[in-house]
């Protein structure tokens, strides 16, 4: 199935083909990606390759731009491959917004799942290792479609509290998805975080920042490709918390992970509150789906 680029989309498209990927051959076809919630996608094929080219018509500054600086920050850090970036534009003049990459596919005769696995809990350790000397990143960013406020601050329980739930919290207040008891239980939680959440044994580390099994791909050499990034440096922990809350992470790349880089005694406490952020972010954006999750962490840490 083939579908059209708007001709301004399209122009735009061509010139980053042109001037940053040196491919000045045309395209060919443009064919649909599914998978996304927040963008449009489709795999653009050249005389001479193929692309993955990612738009969006609403006004949300930079969202693109964001990506690109997410996905070059993991590609500094070397520890897990990310696609290359070859340009993106802002909207203007009623073309969307933008970003042009390569396109990476698994290798055609399968790969290795468990060799894969171990791989990859081994690589995010070592990503997980790349430290800052504060909590956030030097601009803000995105979370899915959702603005991530991301100003440094030297504790880690203060930036989660009003950089993490307290933002989400405020956004859930206006859209209305937190309100009566709902909204008691998390002010409640908010305060009591320093219950859970000892400052002496955290560190600031470089997170892919939106896990999850969607923003993971395997590469042409059955490696793994992380993608889609909400990138800051925060608690690893929350990272690890967010792939096991909706699943499709296996086992052997836990163990991997924790062999590389051992987590610290109570995670297992912990992991919910980090949980939490995440069900925030889907109750802002997806609506009372979440809503009853949300509760039953609230309940367990806000209660009365």
């Amino acid at each position: 199935m083939s579908i059209a680029l708007s001709s301004r989309l399209r122009a735009a498209v061509v010139r980053v083909l042109r001037e940053r990927a040196g491919d000045p051959t045309p395209i060919r076809r443009v064919e649909p990606v599914t998978g996304g919630d927040i963008n449009e996608a489709a795999r653009l094929t050249t005389e001479r390759s193929r692309y993955l080219v990612k738009w969006n018509p609403a006004p949300l500054p930079r969202i693109f731009a964001c990506e690109a600086q997410g996905l070059e920050l993991l590609a500094q850090a070397g520890a897990i491959r990310v696609p290359t970036v070859y340009g993106y534009g802002e909207p203007e003049d009623g073309r969307p917004g933008f970003i042009v990459m390569e396109w990476l596919e698994p290798p055609a005769g399968g790969f290795d799942r468990e060799r894969f696995a171990v791989r990859f809990g081994r690589q995010l350790a070592a990503l997980h290792r790349m430290t800052a000397s504060s909590y956030g990143l030097d601009h803000d960013n995105y979370i899915g479609s959702l603005p991530q406020p991301n100003g440094p601050m030297d504790r880690w329980v203060d930036f989660y509290r009003e950089r993490r739930l307290g933002f989400q919290a405020a956004l859930a207040r206006r859209r209305g998805h937190l309100s009566g008891e709902r909204a008691r239980r998390m002010e409640r939680l908010m305060a009591r975080l320093e219950r859970w959440i000892d400052e002496g044994t955290v560190s600031p580390s470089l997170l892919h920042g939106d896990l999850w099994s969607g923003n993971y791909i395997v590469g042409p050499q059955g490696e793994p490709v992380l993608i889609d990034p909400a990138v800051y440096y925060g608690h690893r922990e929350v990272e690890l918390a967010f792939t096991e809350l909706f699943g499709g992470f296996p086992e052997r790349f836990y163990r991997a992970y924790e062999e590389a880089f051992p987590l610290d005694p109570g995670y297992e406490e912990r992991r919910p509150l980090y949980q939490l952020y995440y069900l925030l972010v889907h109750l802002n954006l997806f609506g009372e789906a979440y809503g009853g999750a949300v509760d039953r962490i609230l309940r367990r840490y806000g209660g009365s």
